[in-house]
């Protein structure tokens, strides 16, 4: 009896034979080393240090710092916008979340129901009206 055929074969042991070589890739046309995703681009370049005067002093920050700083700055001369945004994403982090929250305001459900009743077809509008629950 030969070595191979003692060997024990089954789910996740496959037969010498089929087994990948050494240096030799399960995917041969799939993803080239070192080539970068979006996530890894866009976290490189939110990492860059950029020159920013604070204080009177010029000083080098990451690109993220300086975008957050800019938010907070329309946050304090009454961009309510900007201060939503804040506050979601500080309570993201406070409370582990990995989504921005799904609840939306009252203007923008008013938003969507005008945009739902402008592209509903008339003749659902027509069957429904003679609809009672």
């Amino acid at each position: 009896m030969r070595v191979e055929d003692a060997e024990e074969v089954g789910y996740g042991k496959p037969p010498r034979a089929h087994q990948f070589k050494p240096g030799q890739s399960g995917n041969p046309k799939g993803r080239k080393k070192g080539v970068k995703n979006e996530a890894t681009i866009l976290q490189e370049l939110l990492q860059q240090k950029v020159p920013v005067n604070d204080r009177g002093k010029r000083r080098k920050i990451i690109l993220l710092e300086a975008v957050l700083r800019r938010i907070i700055e329309d946050c304090l001369k009454g961009n309510t916008k900007s201060a939503a945004f804040l506050l979601n994403r500080y309570h993201m982090h406070v409370t582990g979340a990995d989504a921005a929250p799904s609840d939306i305001g009252e203007d923008d459900k008013a938003v969507l129901e005008a945009f739902m009743r402008e592209i509903k077809p008339k003749s659902e509008d027509d069957d429904n009206a003679g609809a009672t629950l």
